[in-house]
């Protein structure tokens, strides 16, 4: 079997196999990597492995740089968000595994580490990821039922949390709006802002939000919300909508308004919505490791999904430098992220 490894393909074709792959996801899409593309500090690419018979497999990596200058190489990272794709057999895992001797190659001059994030059952590719040198960790994710009526979604959730929410909707101090105008994707923003500020976690440039509207939203691929209490902006979920499944994307929350429960009505808003459109799955877009504590876990646990454990699958270009990288990633997140 000869196999063609390219970072250039049509887009229809890149589409349709996507689409009809069980495991293709959002992050797989060429709508995706326009997104990034127009991100700053972002730099996408698409390596496809190519046959007779068309796409074998498929493989989104992600280059994304906290800092310009000195600090870049120690900085940079690099995430295949969906995952990689590969036709099911032999010739998608050869194909598969040739992508990512070529993409190695490559991508060690580029970041330091590649980070997979497998956003389904990963098994069938473990073993060739394995083989390439992608170490294997675990990771937690809550995947939520959207199936039957609303009010069996709404009877899953924890009996605590549907209190909070029926109280939240009696009172009536939340109003929940769908966002469609760049300006109102400042005041989602600016919450976003003060939510990773207080976790020092970076947060993407809100060019990243600009693009998802601008490229996304045409297609019904992404959907804005947010809560205003008081007609200020209380909490701000961004969901990404794709095939059955809708994935929590970014949320956050302002501390001032949790006695109104935002974050809890606006949560069910999304649920609700995903259930009356259709959708089938809403993926709350990981949870963390199974062995450290992790506050928004809690949060998640409370709205009823099943738990699961696809996993991360880590490779390291340069150890030495990622030694390095991994104390000027601390110190460089507290300086820019903290507010």
């Amino acid at each position: 079997m000869t196999v063609d490894v390219l970072n250039s393909i049509p887009h229809e074709q890149w589409q349709d196999f996507v689409k009809s792959h069980p495991q293709g996801n959002i992050f797989h899409t060429p709508e995706m990597l326009e997104v990034w593309r127009e991100t700053k500090g972002f730099f996408p690419q698409v390596w496809a492995a190519m046959d007779d018979e068309g796409i074998a497999a498929l493989w989104i990596p992600v280059h994304i740089s906290l800092s310009d200058g000195l600090l870049k190489k120690l900085t940079t990272r690099t995430v295949v968000f969906g995952g990689a794709l590969c036709r099911e057999g032999q010739s998608g895992s050869q194909a598969l595994s040739e992508l990512l001797s070529q993409y190695k190659r490559s991508a060690g001059m580029a970041s330091l580490f590649t980070e997979v994030r497998n956003v389904s059952e990963p098994n069938g590719l473990l073993p060739v990821l394995a083989e390439s040198g992608f170490r294997y960790e675990e990771h937690l994710n809550y995947l939520i039922n959207l199936q039957g009526p609303v009010e069996a979604v709404f009877n899953r959730i924890g009996s605590r949390t549907r209190q909070h929410i029926r109280k939240g909707i009696k009172r009536n101090k939340v109003r929940i709006e769908e966002i469609h105008e760049r300006d109102k994707v400042t005041d989602c923003y600016r919450l976003l802002e003060k939510t990773y500020g207080r976790a020092n976690v970076p947060l993407p440039d809100i060019s990243l939000f600009h693009s998802a509207l601008d490229r996304l939203a045409p297609a019904n691929m992404v959907r804005f919300a947010l809560a205003f209490v008081e007609d200020e902006p209380a909490a701000v979920s961004v969901e990404l909508l794709y095939k059955d499944t809708v994935y929590g994307w970014y949320g956050g929350v302002d501390r001032r308004f949790m006695s109104s429960v935002p974050n809890e009505l606006l949560m069910w808003n999304v649920l609700e919505w995903g259930c009356k459109n259709g959708y089938r799955v809403y993926d709350f877009g990981g949870a963390g490791k199974p062995d450290e504590k992790y506050g928004v876990r809690d949060f998640k646990a409370k709205f009823g999904g099943e738990l699961v454990g696809f996993g991360r699958n880590i490779w390291v270009a340069k150890p030495a430098l990622f030694a390095a990288s991994k104390f000027a990633y601390s110190i460089l997140r507290r300086i820019l992220y903290k507010t």
